[in-house]
């Protein structure tokens, strides 16, 4: 298969490869997007001390991420785009998953307790964005370009802390900073830079992977590596609904209710990048027709995953990448994908394997990862024609978004679901660029 970059697809949005052009294909896409489908569930677990269920939940992200992959490319009863649309955890989801996570621990809930306050408040959340997609060419006057690129990258910003905790050892860790833990992370960091400066596109695609392999060979020769526990696992992984219950709670909803509005203008960004790489309309009623559909699918997915006990969903722009790189954009492939994902996810193995990836190499590449969703946001917000208004705009939001994470206790005397909402720097830099931009009146164009 051509690697080349070409304006002609080798395999256009209808085609049907054979099987082993289409087994090649999606192994590209699996490559592109595993590391991120599974690393917000080995963040999560980490920081709010899952344990022993994290193989499960790993499990439950790969399985959901695959049904959600297929769904996009079947497009049943009109639900999906149709397209080579990657389903996989998202990451913007993580602060506000954390802050309710961290609502049950401080009302003395156990990992039970946490997993179902944070899936309860995911599951009703999807109904924001399954609701937002059937008007989604009319919220992209409230959620503007502008608005969108605050908050993207007040995540990266935000998430930036989580991934050089990891890098210095982990929440809480007795070694923290240990000199060797951070060697350990920088030669991860270093790896990934290199490898994709690299001219090979493949070795470009697969840099995170191949950098955590390493970053996992110099820690398993350095004795930091177990595989003791493995055997306790069980040989397969079966999806409960609601396995960990369903619970309810105001603090947590609201922040993660604003993350599905975001998520639902996001997707139609990378549902029309999929357009342009697919060779489809980005105009017209069949363009409208997809992006409703798949943005539709976006909700019902992170609806799925709550009921199948994983984090939300969004639509992976990184495979947008894949499609122009390899020139196979069939949707045919889409099904492959979705089948690969949902094998791994059934043998909770994998997740047993993955957790025993070393905070500082996880660190290493979350950082990566963490800092290119900043530098997604500011990419957005660079697009822009930033007049005095917008860059009024601006410093407000990063200011107040950015301020409460930094001032501990600034919050602490006011009442505890002002304190739980608005220490979320997504939610509060999110809904004053919102406000501001709804109320302060557009400046007027030199003639």
């Amino acid at each position: 298969m051509s690697m080349q970059r070409s304006d002609d697809l080798i395999y256009p949005l209808d085609s049907v490869p054979g099987v082993v052009e289409s087994g090649f294909a999606a192994l590209q896409h699996v490559l592109a997007s595993f590391i991120g489908i599974i690393t917000p569930t080995l963040i999560i677990g980490g920081v709010l001390g899952l344990g022993e269920h994290v193989p499960y939940l790993i499990s439950m992200a790969l399985i959901v991420s695959g049904v959600g992959t297929i769904i996009q490319a079947k497009r049943p009863l009109g639900m999906g785009a149709g397209m080579i649309c990657v389903q996989g955890t998202s990451f913007a989801f993580l602060s506000s998953v954390l802050a309710a996570g961290f609502i049950a621990k401080g009302q003395g809930g156990g990992p039970d307790e946490i997993l179902s306050l944070i899936f309860g408040v995911c599951m009703l959340g999807a109904f924001i964005e399954i609701f937002l997609s059937q008007f989604i060419h009319k919220l992209k006057r409230v959620i503007t370009p502008l608005v969108t690129g605050i908050v993207i990258t007040i995540i990266g910003t935000s998430l930036i802390k989580v991934g050089m905790t990891d890098l210095g050892g982990g929440f809480k860790a007795e070694d923290f900073g240990d000199p060797v833990n951070l060697m350990l992370g920088s030669i991860v960091l270093v790896s990934i830079i290199a490898l994709n400066r690299s001219g090979n596109s493949w070795v470009r695609l697969s840099s995170i992977v191949i950098g955590l392999v390493i970053g996992m060979v110099i820690a398993g020769l350095m004795g930091k590596i177990s595989f003791a526990n493995l055997g306790s696992l069980p040989a397969i992984s079966i999806p409960v609904p609601f396995k960990y219950g369903f619970s309810f709670d105001w603090s947590a909803f609201l922040p993660i209710a604003l993350i599905y509005m975001i998520t639902a203008i996001e997707s139609t960004g990378d549902i029309t990048a999929n357009c342009m790489v697919s060779k489809q309309p980005i105009a017209g009623e069949e363009y409208i027709s997809r992006v409703r559909g798949g943005v539709f699918a976006d909700g019902f997915n992170s609806f799925l995953a709550a009921v199948f006990n994983t984090f939300p969903n969004t639509t992976f722009s990184q495979n947008n990448g894949v499609i122009q790189l390899t020139g196979v954009a069939s949707k045919h492939i889409g099904l492959y994908i979705g089948g690969i994902l949902i094998v791994l996810g059934l043998f909770p193995m994998i997740g047993g394997v993955l957790q025993q990836i070393p905070k500082p190499v996880l660190g290493g590449a979350t950082l990566v990862m963490f800092g290119t969703v900043a530098a997604a946001g500011i990419k957005i917000i660079a697009s822009e024609n930033l007049d005095r208004r917008k860059l009024l705009i601006m410093a407000v939001a990063f200011g107040m978004g950015l301020g409460v994470t930094m001032t501990p206790g600034l919050l602490d005397q006011l009442p505890r679901m002002v304190q739980s909402v608005f220490s979320s720097p997504i939610t509060t830099g999110g809904l004053v660029a919102i406000v501001l931009s709804l109320v302060l009146p557009e400046e007027a164009r030199d003639e």
